[in-house]
């Protein structure tokens, strides 16, 4: 279910605080759990554990976000200098305590590209992390790694939408592997189906086209916590 960052933390990380890094690392950070995901073409499900950092409408070269006076637009976050739909985006930053499983917003058919850093390793992403769980506040800065790290980029073309949208996860500073669980390009995929992990990573946008006849209403707000195939993102107005 939706929580506030103070419930979130109060609730599923203070419990677990207290144990060493070896066993987060070894018995708590690879979890799975089953989970009794929701099929529902009115809405798109989180992709992704974690806490909401940014959402809007914006057109394909104005800044989603600035890093430190420049944009970052959904043309540099998916590398495509042709991408020239107004887009809702959604942005998910999945830290330590979260399951790193991600799961299918809505159902359609699913194709993906890797693309390397822009610099010979990622940019740490511990400060934004660290805003989050010990100041309890979605910062405004340290994003630089939403320009320079490794990322894969799923396309999802959906039928009953009528267009694609876009899943991009992107990479930690200790980051060696975005896993998708299959290899095979153009497959269908059902909504709330697992279809990857970001081993010790950390973030995940949605990208979603508007207009074409339907309204897409945001259900979430920034600062508010998610967990992929359980909590509703978007409601789809309109099909």
């Amino acid at each position: 279910m939706v929580k506030s960052l103070r419930d979130w933390i109060a609730e599923d990380v203070d419990p677990v605080r207290g144990e060493s890094v070896k066993w987060l690392s070894e018995n708590y950070f690879f979890r799975d759990p089953m989970r009794h995901t929701h099929v529902d073409p009115a809405y798109f499900f989180s992709p992704a554990d974690g806490v909401v950092l940014y959402q809007g409408v914006v057109e394909p070269d104005a800044p989603v976000v600035d890093i430190k006076g420049s944009p970052h637009t959904v043309r540099d976050a998916i590398r495509d200098d042709g991408y020239d739909r107004v887009s809702l985006v959604i942005g998910i930053f999945m830290t330590f305590y979260d399951v790193h499983v991600n799961r299918v917003p809505y159902s359609g058919r699913l194709t993906y590209r890797e693309l390397d850093a822009i610099d010979t390793v990622n940019r740490p992403m511990l400060d934004v992390e660290k805003e989050i769980l010990e100041r309890l506040r979605v910062p405004a800065e340290g994003r630089e790694y939403l320009r320079h790290n490794q990322r894969v980029v799923n396309r999802v073309d959906s039928a009953e939408l009528g267009r694609a949208y876009h899943l991009l996860q992107l990479a930690d500073y200790d980051v060696d592997a975005i896993t998708p669980f299959t290899l095979a390009q153009h497959r269908p995929v059902r909504q709330g189906s697992r279809f990857s992990q970001i081993r010790f990573g950390s973030q995940v946008d949605l990208i979603i086209p508007v207009g074409g006849g339907l309204d897409l209403q945001p259900l979430c707000e920034p600062g508010q916590h998610v967990q992929a195939g359980l909590d509703p993102l978007v409601r789809v107005v309109g099909k």
